[in-house]
This record gives C-alpha cells, sequence and structure tokens, in this order.
C-alpha cells in the first residue's frame, strides 16, 4: 500500500483542537472518573481512523485537518488525491457535529444524560457504518461507493464524538487527536520546564501520556486487523461494542454539566 500522503498528513492533527488550551491542574473531581473511559473512546479513535485511511479511503472521519489537506491538494492537483472522499467526510463530520451540539445542549438543559445519549448516538451509527460495510473488502486509493458511504457515516458520528468530548473537556484526554497532549506532556516534562504545563506539579503527566498511548494501540490494532484482511463490518464492530459499553457503564451516574 502506498500510504505516504497519508502518513504525511496525519501528523497534521492539531488545529482540530477538542479541549482549549492544555489545564496544568489536576481534572475536577466531577471529572477525574472519566479518565480511564476517555482513554477507550481514544483508543477507539485510533482504530476508526486506521480503518478509514487503510479501508474505506484514504480518508479522515475524526481528524479533519488531514482532509482539509487533502482537499487543497487536490485543489492543486498534486499528489495524485481523490477530492470525493475527503469532501463527504467534512460535509458528514460537521452534521455530525451540528446535529451532537443540538442534541446534547437539549439533554442537558433537562437534566438528561447527554455524555451517554452522545456515546450511544455515536455506537449506533458506528454500527450502521459497519452494516453498510458486511462483508466489504477493504480497499486503498480507489474507494467503492460503498466504502464512501460507510466512510461518511463514520464522519458522522465522530462529529458527535467531537462534540461530546469538548463538552466532558477533561485536560489531557480529547479522545479525537493527541497533538495537543504531546505537547503539553512534552512542555510540561523535565525536558520542557514550562510551568504553563504543570511542571513541577505532576498535573495531568500521566493522562497525556496515556492519550498518545492509547490513539497509538489503537491505530496499531486497526492497522493489523487491515492487515489480517478482515472486512469493514468486522473491523469496525470492536468499535461499536466499546462505546456502546462505555455508554451503558455510565447511564447510572450523575448527569454532567458541560465543562464543569
Amino acid at each position: 500500500m502506498n500510504t505516504g500522503a497519508t502518513g504525511a498528513t496525519g501528523a497534521a492533527d492539531g488545529a482540530d483542537g477538542a479541549g482549549g488550551a492544555e489545564a496544568a491542574c489536576s481534572p475536577a473531581p466531577s471529572r477525574a472518573y472519566l479518565t480511564l473511559p476517555l482513554l477507550v473512546l481514544t483508543w477507539v479513535t485510533g482504530l476508526i481512523e486506521a480503518v478509514s485511511l487503510l479501508a474505506l479511503g484514504p480518508v479522515f472521519t475524526a481528524m479533519q485537518t488531514g482532509n482539509v489537506l487533502f482537499l487543497s491538494f487536490g485543489a492543486a492537483h498534486q499528489g495524485d488525491l481523490p477530492a470525493l472522499a475527503p469532501a463527504l467526510s467534512l460535509a458528514s463530520f460537521a452534521a455530525g457535529a451540528v446535529c451532537a451540539a443540538r442534541l446534547e445542549a437539549a439533554a442537558e438543559s433537562r437534566g438528561r444524560h447527554w455524555f451517554v445519549l452522545g456515546l450511544l448516538v455515536e455506537a449506533a451509527l458506528i454500527l450502521v457504518a459497519a452494516g453498510i460495510g458486511w462483508g466489504l473488502e477493504p480497499r486503498y486509493g480507489a474507494p467503492a461507493s460503498r466504502h464512501l458511504l460507510a466512510a461518511a457515516v463514520l464522519a458522522l458520528a465522530m462529529g458527535f464524538r467531537n462534540i461530546t468530548s469538548m463538552r466532558v473537556n477533561l485536560p489531557g484526554v480529547p479522545t479525537t487527536l493527541v497533538t495537543r497532549s504531546m505537547t503539553a506532556f512534552l512542555g510540561g516534562s523535565a525536558l520542557g520546564h514550562d510551568s504553563a504545563f504543570g511542571y513541577g506539579t505532576g498535573g495531568g503527566w500521566g493522562r497525556r501520556a496515556w492519550a498518545v498511548s492509547a490513539m497509538f494501540v489503537g491505530g496499531c490494532t486497526g492497522a493489523l486487523l487491515v492487515r489480517a484482511g478482515l472486512t469493514v463490518n468486522w473491523l469496525l464492530l470492536p468499535a461499536a461494542v466499546l462505546v456502546l459499553t462505555v455508554a451503558l457503564t455510565h447511564r447510572k451516574g450523575p448527569a454532567l454539566r458541560s465543562g464543569r
């Protein structure tokens, strides 16, 4: 497989910042218990992006910076990259983000579990994408209509995820990118020596390291599953199961207030 172009753009995920500036302090007690489930969701993102890039595209579904760059390369007629897949992903992602913002805000205003609701919708959409990809062989570089449709539904799900993770706003674990987590990790380390990122306090250091590791392991897992020759439905089902598990685990917990 020719993954050179995707590797170059995959590094450019920082502009999608899902948590604002990294906080130096530890999360509030009301948020600390979400660290593990958000790390699981970060792993899921790595898996989904591996499937999107290696089996459905090349296209990004969660890290939309890559799609913006793909479109810019296409506009410049350089790199021989298709523009249809990233355009569809961007449009679907935008639709998912708008729907998620309205749905979760309405749920919060009624005292409902917007966190659980957002994850349930995400899991359902991943299952829909798996259904579209039932028996579908991975294809890199020349996606057919079912590949494009599955990627579009995944982007819709990731639009929901980005809104959900931004509303949670747990420093160091944005779940859909790791550039900010890695930057804050390095800035607050003995190498960076920057108190603005918690150097000397230990605040958030572990969460940032685990977030980067979770994304890496998720991506590696997805790549190995693609390499094993699994069809698209089996590539996506583990992601749907994990997101559903996180949602159901927290359905009886206290209703969250966004960002607080």
